[in-house]
């Protein structure tokens, strides 16, 4: 096929390359420098087995060199911008007034739906969509759609793509004869391909969806059934918990007997001879405030916290408390509790999440009587020695007269 060449096509061309070659219009995958020298291609072929003279294919072609300039400034409506950059270019390069406005007339022919009103208009219209004939359709196709994706958001699944596919080619016709007698069969042809996959594609997502109904069934009864190893770590981290928290009780009795047992021989023994021993006062006021101090925070750490012990049933709904704390049911009836405890049952992330709380409270007053403890031990060691260190000071520095 023979090209047709002019300066005014020369000149387009030069100018299109330059427009699509630039960064902000490499951002279309679709709508690029690639399918504009396509588009070219094709109305050469299109306009030259439709009979056009050169007069006609130098019109159309410049319109195909034109016609996607506009999305690197206005995507959403490029044909415009096309046009009007047309206007400005050819008139600058000396196009007679009838001519550009045919050149104009075939860009905007290009907007969707299609709707040419002359065989320019057809021509440029067939060969903007010519790859629907060919076997590069799927390819052009994805590139469309991934342009589509990211400039306009318009997400979409496979299958949706497939549909909306099938719902082009059937609405879509070729103008020209060319397009009708030897485009539209191969079209046709890549139709049957796209339905052929699209029904594969709604199998196989039938097929997913009836394997996740099945695999969601397995689960909704596993969760019935506790696994073992689940079973396992509640226990040992319950069972960790409670041995810790005896732990902190025997630490807390160690404090209160040994200063119980320091403050009765100071009560007893000591404070009967602070008449003759005037300089030891302020070291016994001292030590025994300490073990007053460190047996008060070592109480603290084991005194219990008592809830009131009630809920509602709107709460065993709204999976609001915590069955298996005695704190939550102290002071409900047992048909009630009985009653709770078979709803929690039933759920199993309520059952769980049930589980989790306790875990998590029993930490909460570890943590609480574990600080209590840390303070007690540390009044109690700092305190001891800073009145051992009185009573040194007293007696070497403060000596008594008696």
């Amino acid at each position: 096929m023979e090209i047709v060449k002019s300066e005014l096509i020369e000149k387009t061309k030069e100018y299109a390359e330059g427009v699509l070659s630039k960064k902000s219009s490499q951002e279309y995958k679709y709508h690029n420098l690639e399918h504009t020298v396509e588009v070219v291609d094709a109305v050469q072929e299109i306009g030259t087995h439709s009979g056009f003279t050169e007069d006609e294919l130098e019109v159309v072609t410049i319109a195909a060199w034109l016609h996607d300039v506009g999305y690197h400034s206005n995507g959403q409506n490029h044909e415009a911008e096309s046009i009007r950059v047309a206007r400005e270019l050819l008139t600058d390069w000396g196009m007679p007034e009838e001519r550009i406005e045919q050149v104009a007339n075939t860009i905007q022919a290009t907007q969707m739906p299609q709707n040419p009103k002359d065989k320019l208009g057809q021509v440029i219209c067939d060969a903007d969509l010519y790859h629907l004939s060919t076997e590069l359709y799927q390819e052009k196709g994805e590139l469309l759609r991934k342009e589509l994706a990211e400039l306009q958001g318009k997400e979409m699944t496979d299958q949706e793509w497939l549909e909306l596919n099938v719902e082009f080619f059937k609405n879509h016709h070729y103008f020209t004869e060319y397009g009708q007698t030897v485009l539209e069969p191969k079209k046709q042809k890549n139709l049957k391909r796209i339905k052929k996959k699209k029904n594969q594609e709604k199998k196989q997502t039938k097929q997913l969806e009836e394997d996740l109904d099945k695999l969601q069934q397995k689960l909704e009864k596993a969760k019935l059934r506790p696994d073992r190893g689940i079973e396992t770590m509640f226990r040992v981290t319950s069972k960790n918990h409670l041995q810790l928290s005896a732990l902190a009780d025997n630490k807390a009795n160690i404090m209160i007997s040994i200063n119980s047992i320091i403050l009765s021989v100071l009560i007893s023994v000591l404070f009967r001879k602070l008449e003759d021993y005037p300089n030891l006062v302020i070291p016994s006021l001292l030590l025994v405030t300490v073990c007053l101090v460190t047996i008060v925070f070592a109480v603290l750490a084991t005194r219990p916290n008592i809830t009131r012990g009630k809920f509602t049933r709107d709460d065993i709904l709204q999976k609001r408390t915590n069955l298996l704390f005695f704190g939550n049911f102290h002071g409900m009836q047992l048909e009630n509790y009985m009653w709770g405890m078979r709803e929690m049952m039933k759920d199993a992330d309520f059952l769980y999440g049930s589980l989790i709380k306790d875990i998590y409270f029993l930490g909460i007053v570890l943590g609480r009587k574990y600080r209590l403890l840390r303070t007690s031990y540390t009044i109690f060691m700092f305190g001891f020695v800073i009145s051992i260190i009185a009573f040194i000071i007293a007696m070497l520095f403060f000596p008594s007269n008696r």
